[in-house]
């Protein structure tokens, strides 16, 4: 008894040590926050509104400035896209000189020149200093640019990184005053904030030169500035582009890119949005804002492809009357109108929105680029996604210079522009890929690019691209853009597959020509110590089984 009753203080004891030890740990932790949490009023006064350009300066990465050789390449790119949609616009030959000073190790300066027409001296600031601000994004028409957002995220990305400011010289035509500008990025407010604005001197009639230094990294590969810009002359063989990289241009080298073609695109129609492609909430969108007086008016006026008749049947069909103000309709009736389109059968999308390379020219680029035995272009006739009008082009060339041994080169385009990263998410590669080379004489890894010979150049042209990102770097995959894909690289495909079983059969034609005219001498000798021919009888049966055997060939 008097063991178990010695033990309780023990156990006691140990229990105290083992609080004291908890607490001690507990001693260790930080501080709990000390007051009450903040209720919503105080929650409130944090909100504020996110400017865009604020937005983007922290998530630079959405529009291609993730790396410091990809903000090279992206920040050239936007300029150069910018430069060939004015001169297009205009109707001017594109002539664009890109220069890429190196500063210091990590530090470049790029220049964009173009000799199209100019840009008022209003509009300059808004254009380079303010994102999502632009004449594209509203209209159904093809270009290079969509979203009013490349070359002022290029300027803001080269203010982030050197905190110098965008310079720009622009001028409007012979009599007008060059202007010379100097702006920075006010992104809390996604304003511009001009530093200097005079009049110089500037000696080209018309066009604009933009500067922009910035951090980044000048390689070669797949990847660079050089491959950006041989592959964008091969999409524009109308332009003529000089070049001058970081390495030449210590010593006044440049490169050039003449124009093949001296005809300027056909100039593109912008279209009105076609009824298949408009979803609920937008078509109660654009029921709010028309300037319509009743429905019928607002169908046919709004939309493209939509006649008078249609647009009484489409009503007729929701049981909506024609003479519905489209700014008092409830959500019930637009939900039956848009069901009402989807049954109504009628025109696609006009294409006159779209201006196609053309199967000439790019054989003719092609044919610039690269030496080989064999080309092969098409271009699709236009089909319709989500109501966009788009259609397909594809350039082939296949053997000469090419490496035999090594996966196929594949150029992707959107609108005449390269599309440089991001190739396993776009649907050209998709495309490319599921397609069975294989049987037009290709050999081809599953589930990768064929092997051979070939260079592919895929072209697609739409009046909105719907690409993955805000960076323009691949496609998405829509079926039905996918299907047009493949059946352009089939018809191809059999092309080629035909000019390598032609080649085959000539070179197994010449192969036993060989062997024959290898032997014919040694049948003659045969034959004449069989028949007791003459040297001369010999001759002349050889002469003849030659004759035979060049009349064979022929047929």
């Amino acid at each position: 008894m008097r063991g178990k009753s010695a033990s309780k203080p023990a156990r006691r004891k140990s229990k105290t040590a083992g609080a004291r030890r908890k607490t001690s740990r507990r001693s260790r932790k930080e501080p709990r926050p000390s007051g009450a949490r903040p209720d919503a009023a105080a929650l409130a006064k944090k909100q504020r509104d996110i400017s865009v350009s604020e937005f983007f300066a922290k998530n630079r990465h959405l529009l291609g400035f993730d790396n410091p050789s990809k903000a090279l390449l992206t920040t050239v790119k936007e300029g150069v896209d910018n430069s060939l949609d004015a001169c297009e616009e205009a109707g001017i030959l594109p002539e664009i000189r890109v220069e890429i000073r190196q500063l210091a190790e990590t530090r470049f300066r790029i220049a964009i020149q173009d000799n199209g027409p100019g840009i008022v001296r209003k509009q300059v600031p808004k254009i380079f200093g303010s994102l999502l601000y632009g004449s594209k994004f509203h209209r159904l028409r093809q270009s290079r640019g969509q979203q009013g957002i490349g070359i002022s995220a290029a300027g803001m990305y080269g203010l982030l990184t050197t905190g110098k400011p965008l310079q720009i010289i622009t001028r409007t035509g012979k009599g007008a005053k060059a202007h010379h500008i100097e702006l920075v990025i006010d992104t809390k407010r996604n304003e511009p904030k001009v530093k200097k604005d005079e009049v110089v001197k500037w000696d080209p009639p018309h066009g604009t030169r933009v500067e922009i230094e910035l951090e980044g990294a000048y390689r070669g590969g797949q990847h660079s500035v050089d491959a950006y810009i041989r592959q964008i002359s091969l999409a524009n063989p109308h332009a003529e582009i000089t070049y001058v990289p970081p390495k030449a241009e210590a010593h006044g080298e440049a490169h050039t890119f003449p124009r093949v073609s001296s005809e300027v695109p056909e100039e593109t129609a912008e279209i009105k949005p076609h009824p298949y492609g408009v979803e609920l909430g937008l078509l109660m969108q654009m029921f709010r804002d028309t300037t319509a007086r009743n429905l019928r008016s607002c169908l046919s006026g709004d939309f493209s492809r939509v006649s008078s008749v249609s647009a009484k049947k489409i009503c007729d069909t929701a049981r909506v009357a024609t003479s519905r103000r489209p700014s008092e309709m409830t959500r019930e009736e637009a939900e039956r109108v848009h069901q009402s389109i989807q049954q109504t059968k009628l025109m696609a999308p006009p294409t006159n929105c779209i201006a196609p390379i053309g199967e000439d020219l790019i054989e003719t680029a092609l044919r610039a680029e690269v030496k080989a035995d064999f080309y092969a272009t098409i271009t699709r006739r236009p089909a319709v996604y989500r109501g966009n009008p788009f259609l397909v082009e594809v350039g082939l060339a296949y053997g000469g210079d090419l490496p035999a041994e090594e996966p196929v080169t594949a150029y992707r385009y959107a609108n005449r522009v390269p599309l440089q990263y991001q190739q396993g998410a776009c649907a050209i590669t998709r495309a490319v890929t599921s397609t069975d080379w294989k049987s037009y004489q290709l050999q081809q890894p599953r589930g990768a690019l064929p092997v051979g010979p070939m260079l592919l150049m895929v072209h697609i042209a739409s009046v909105w691209v719907p690409f993955t990102s805000e960076s323009k770097e691949a496609i998405a995959h829509y079926p039905e853009i996918i299907k047009e894909l493949r059946l352009a690289l089939q018809e191809c495909g059999r092309r080629v597959a035909t000019h390598i079983r032609k080649r085959k059969r000539e070179l197994d034609e010449a192969k036993k020509r060989a062997y024959i005219e290898k032997y014919i001498p040694q049948v003659a000798i045969g034959l004449q110590n069989i028949l007791g021919l003459s040297d001369r009888e010999r001759d002349a049966t050889i002469r003849d089984l030659e004759d035979v055997l060049e009349r064979s060939r022929k047929m």
